[in-house]
């Protein structure tokens, strides 16, 4: 892969990156509703800390296009989707037994927007795995999407669709073999399920095990059939701390590059796992849990970073801020710059915050039993497996509007997402205004800048939605 970017060198691997940011404006815009842990808003507070940081200047900066029927319909139940799409909060009443048939209305209740938020948080992520299947970039971050729990016909943990599943599909067309991590806190098991009887994606979860939502991820499974041994589950209790958790995750995660050897890879950043998260139980510092990019960065691999769970909003805009700039290889100053949510971070107002003191649960002799186990089934895989293409199917076109070619005015406006106080006009070169294209070949489509209600993936084919039998045979 191409180095060389618009990102400054990293610290320890030294090479530059290209890093494509998918955000909508609008995703903060959409409520769980009163007393929902799941607030969307917490995009919004992160893209303002980028702003002000400066980060949106080193990178291309992009409203996704939504993602359409057909699009989700790749993974996706038809029924499901078309259920998604026309229930509103004044029609559920009368939707009862769909409600309970796609398990929704709980931990997944019906708001105002619904499918809208569906369209733009998959929107991002399928974006993103089609520009780095373009070359367009080396890293794509979506931090709205990372929705792991979603099933192929039902909604689950405040997940409705899987974008993860649709972006490793998206891989998949250019890549024999995708690497899926999953750090959040609970166990990535709609996204495990998807893949589980294949060899060309191989998942691995960190996450709490026992007792807790979705009560999946036992060590013991491993996948099934074609996929025995492409799925590895990292079950921790209470308390977690750094240096535990990098003693299981740079071994096994080293371990499955070396013999996995994936072409691009997906990794889902869920912040609950980080210390004096509203529902986790972890106690992984800001740092600790950026290590796990750092690491996945420096393998110089095609490289999706997404959101997922993380309900102490304000730690979750820390994170996800900090994850960007080294995806960037930018070390960010602790002291935070003024910027419109700035009460969020008192009484510190810093970047980072110390993890508690609580007790750590794993215990020493437990993970190296944990690390024997999964390093031994991965001594199984002797080789990366072999996968011929019978038929390629069709590239998806490169649709996304840069946000850089917006109307400047517009952009940095008094109606804009961010604000800027006494700094909202233009600030010349503050982000950089340029479209990167790619060459027409056999292969890659240029860039055709569109509008955004416009599709972001074309239409493929007819039986779109067994896409993932098709190609992963």
């Amino acid at each position: 892969m191409e180095s060389g970017g618009i990102s400054l060198p990293s610290g320890s691997d030294g090479v530059k990156r290209k890093v494509s940011y998918f955000y909508d404006p609008e995703v903060g815009n959409y409520y769980y509703g009163q007393g929902h842990p799941m607030k969307p808003h917490r995009i919004r507070m992160t893209h303002a800390l980028l702003a002000h940081y400066g980060l949106l200047q080193h990178m291309q900066v992009l409203k996704p296009a939504p993602a359409k029927d057909r699009d989700l319909c790749k993974f996706h139940a038809d029924d499901y989707v078309a259920f998604l799409r026309g229930i509103t909060p004044e029609a559920q009443q009368d939707q009862l037994r769909q409600l309970k048939r796609f398990n929704v209305g709980e931990d997944c209740p019906v708001f105002d927007g619904l499918y809208s938020f569906c369209q733009t948080y998959a929107g991002g992520s399928v974006g993103g795995a089609v520009k780095l299947n373009h070359g367009v970039c080396d890293i794509a971050i979506n931090w709205a999407g990372g929705l792991h729990h979603a099933k192929k016909c039902e909604a689950s943990g405040f997940c409705y669709v899987n974008d993860i599943v649709l972006a490793i599909l998206e891989l998949l067309k250019a890549h024999e073999r995708v690497l899926y991590v999953d750090i959040d806190i609970h166990h990535g098991d709609g996204v495990e399920e998807a893949f589980y009887t294949t060899d060309r994606v191989m998942t691995v979860s960190f996450h709490k095990f026992g007792d807790y939502f979705p009560g999946t991820g036992d060590i013991r499974d491993i996948g099934y059939g074609k996929g025995k041994h492409y799925s590895l589950n990292v079950p921790l209790d209470d308390g977690i701390d750094d240096e535990s958790y990098m003693s299981l995750f740079k071994p096994i995660v080293g371990k499955v590059m070396e013999v996995f050897r994936p072409g691009a890879v997906v990794l889902q950043c869920g912040a609950d796992s980080l210390s004096g998260d509203r529902l986790g139980c972890f106690n992984l510092s800001i740092k600790g849990h950026a290590e796990c990019v750092k690491y996945m960065r420096s393998f110089n691999v095609p490289l999706l970073l997404l959101g997922g769970g993380g309900y102490t909003i304000r730690n979750v805009a820390r994170c996800w801020c900090y994850e960007t700039g080294v995806a960037l290889g930018m070390e960010l100053e602790d002291k935070m710059p003024q910027h419109e949510y700035y009460e969020y971070f008192g009484p510190d107002y810093t970047l980072h915050v110390a993890p508690s003191n609580m007790e750590n649960k794993n215990f020493r002799d437990l993970l190296d039993d944990i690390r024997s186990k999964l390093l031994n089934n991965l001594s199984k895989l002797q080789h990366a497996p072999s996968v011929p293409f019978q038929e390629r199917p069709p590239d998806t076109e490169l649709h996304e509007r840069d946000e850089d070619q917006d109307d400047k005015d517009e952009r940095w406006g008094p109606d804009s997402d961010t604000e800027f106080g006494d700094y909202s006009n233009p600030v010349p070169g503050r982000v950089k205004r340029e479209y990167v294209e790619v060459e027409r070949n056999d292969s890659a489509p240029a860039v055709v800048p569109m509008a955004v209600d416009e599709p972001s993936i074309k239409d493929e084919h007819d039986n779109s939605k067994n896409l993932s039998d098709q190609w992963l045979r």
